[in-house]
């Protein structure tokens, strides 16, 4: 495959060999994401209309938070409240099915526009990483990675049948299942050596700990795809 505004992204994304890369994906679409949304979108009626609808789930508004325009948020959850109190308080309308306003609960409490935005982006780069490792252009560079998070393992297992033939399929499985396992390895090694340094036998200022001080962090990534 050429390279094209459509490649570029993935393969900036795989070419650093540390974590997880389609954590690094999703990671990008976030920020982009918040940093659009906290901006002069804020602002455009089109996009004020979603994010009173889908408000925002608990891990992006803490990274809303961490931007500088706390008003920017607060206008935004401002009608985003005021949309759930006419949603769930209103009077009643004549013809309303009588779980209607339950469904609307669930609606709101499982939405987020930031989620949508990055669902949207990450169906479309999948669609590319797959063409070019079909390719071979990301193989190489796929394998090189250090490790396939737990939860971004069982999406690329569960997207591959969709995009690539038998004899592609069997490859890739192999491939991303021996990146996670050998990274899942790796990290018990560590975990136990850090549980181990606790014996009073391997205490004292000459103690190797080795690489387990931040594996409980490293560990939580790989199970979640997020880090502390």
């Amino acid at each position: 495959m050429r390279e094209s505004l459509l490649t570029i992204p993935i393969s900036e994304i795989l070419d650093p060999k540390e974590g997880c890369p389609v954590c690094r994906m999703r990671d990008m679409l976030e920020q982009r994401t918040v940093e659009y949304i906290m901006g002069a979108a804020m602002m455009e009626p089109d996009v004020r209309i979603e994010t009173n609808r889908a408000g925002f789930c608990a891990v992006h508004l803490s990274q809303m938070l961490g931007q500088k325009n706390r008003l920017s948020l607060a206008l935004m959850l401002q009608t985003h409240l005021d949309e759930v109190h006419a949603g769930l308080f209103s009077r009643k309308k004549l013809f309303e099915a009588k779980d209607a306003r339950k469904k609307k609960l669930s609606v709101i409490n499982e939405s987020c526009f930031v989620c949508e935005k990055i669902d949207w982006g990450m169906e479309r780069l999948m669609r590319t990483f797959f063409e070019m490792y079909k390719d071979g252009n990301s193989r190489k560079l796929l394998a090189e990675q250090e490790f396939i998070c737990l939860p971004h393992y069982d999406l690329l297992q569960s997207l591959a049948p969709k995009y690539l033939q038998k004899q592609e399929l069997d490859g890739f499985v192999k491939l991303i299942g021996e990146l996670t396992e050998k990274y899942l390895l790796t990290l018990y090694e560590d975990v136990s050596r850090y549980c181990s340094m606790y014996d009073y036998r391997n205490t004292g200022k000459d103690a190797d700990w080795g690489n387990s001080k931040d594996s409980i962090e490293r560990t939580v990534a790989f199970l979640t795809s997020r880090k502390l």
